[in-house]
């Protein structure tokens, strides 16, 4: 048996807002990031992380610019913007509510 989750349809920008939250990261160290703060039991496949970062952008949601990664390439950086912080607070305290709901009704 495997300790990693399965991601639920709709939670991965929720996860990509969150993992960028705490600084301006490269798609890859999105991906390293999400894996730490979710201590290894979420791993996020390349094709689902791209698209995604696109939508998020195009969304208004994350700016992108370009720099260079820790080891010297050229990487797309993407950072939280405003619109991006708010939905982040707006999806975190809706995930929060139906935890709560979903752990009240299986502790009835």
């Amino acid at each position: 048996m495997t300790d990693q989750a399965q991601i639920l349809p709709g939670t991965l920008d929720l996860l990509i807002l969150k993992a960028v939250s705490l600084g301006p990261l490269h798609g890859y160290g999105i991906l390293l990031r999400i894996e730490q703060i979710s201590r290894g039991a979420l791993l996020i496949e390349q094709g689902a992380l791209y698209p995604a970062l696109y939508r998020l952008v195009r969304q208004g949601l994350l700016k992108a610019k370009w720099g260079a990664s820790d080891n010297n390439r050229r990487a797309k950086f993407y950072e939280l913007n405003a619109s991006g912080r708010k939905r982040l607070r707006e999806e975190e305290d809706g995930w929060n509510r139906l935890v709560t709901a979903i752990a009240a009704a299986l502790s009835a």
